[in-house]
């Protein structure tokens, strides 16, 4: 999933308002292996699904019990009764990873509180110049004028002062050798300046049980604007991507016009 969400400033401030996602990892299944294990123990199983993380959630669940052909004979059965059991153990076996883009640093530092299941990488302002920064800007300021240009006074000044401080640092370091390191110590003084509205980028990997944790609690009515879009668009791609694990949950729009995902099965 990708789009330009980038709204821009008359000033020429780059602003987003809205996170993106793009899905670029996933599951296979070593299907050698899955029939090795089926012939060494004299079972026969033909599941009904190809997704690689439904198949291998029903292979946990079915190692537990070496139930491999009984019962439940559909995946969406299977997993289904998973949910509605809350067994939830043998979802963690399905895992996705996911590049997010157009987000702040406020929302990392909200993101990376979820640390059973998930895996992080994400942009260095060490390493990376942030002179010419994407910010994003809260809806509840952009949809006020007055609100917008008060946030808009305050990027700008901080900006300018990083570029200032990073272009002062660089001569400051110009002795040393190396110029990667000159550069990362002009980049890591500077950034203090640096506001959390400053747009970055995550490489996140997490597994189905961590993933429905997440959008239970972010894709609420409770959580922040921002990781609530978030959480809402990963819904959508993880419900095309596999529906029989993340299917039950169903979207809802508030009155302000965000959208918040609900499930009969929460805490699985």
């Amino acid at each position: 999933m990708s789009s330009d969400n980038s709204a821009g400033d008359p000033n020429g401030l780059a602003i987003v308002r809205d996170p993106t996602i793009y899905l670029v990892g996933k599951q296979v299944i070593a299907e050698g292996g899955m029939a090795d294990f089926l012939r060494d123990h004299g079972l026969e199983w033909s599941p009904d699904t190809e997704i690689p993380a439904q198949l291998i959630a029903e292979a946990a669940g079915r190692v537990c019990y070496m139930s491999f052909g009984k019962g439940r004979g559909t995946n969406e059965d299977y997993l289904g009764n998973i949910l509605a059991s809350g067994h939830g153990s043998v979802l963690e076996h399905a895992v996705w990873n996911f590049i997010i883009t157009g987000v702040s640093r406020t929302f990392t530092h909200e993101l990376v509180r979820h640390r059973a299941g998930f895996g992080y990488s994400q942009l260095s302002q060490r390493y990376v110049n942030e002179s010419k920064a994407e910010f994003i800007e809260p809806d509840a300021i952009a949809e006020d004028p007055e609100s917008h240009a008060i946030w808009v006074a305050a990027i700008e000044e901080a900006q300018g002062a990083y570029r200032q401080l990073a272009k002062r640092l660089r001569k400051r370091f110009a002795h040393i050798e190396s110029r990667t390191q000159c550069r990362k110590l002009a980049r890591q003084a500077a950034r203090s300046v640096l506001p959390n509205a400053t747009e970055t980028k995550i490489f996140v990997t997490a597994n189905a049980r961590a993933l429905r944790h997440f959008i239970e609690l972010r894709a609420s009515e409770h959580a922040e604007v921002e990781i609530r879009k978030a959480a809402t668009a990963i819904l959508k791609i993880l419900s095309e991507d596999a529906p029989n694990i993340f299917g039950d949950y169903r979207l809802e729009t508030l009155d302000d016009g965000t959208r918040v995902a609900r499930t009969d099965h929460g805490k699985v």
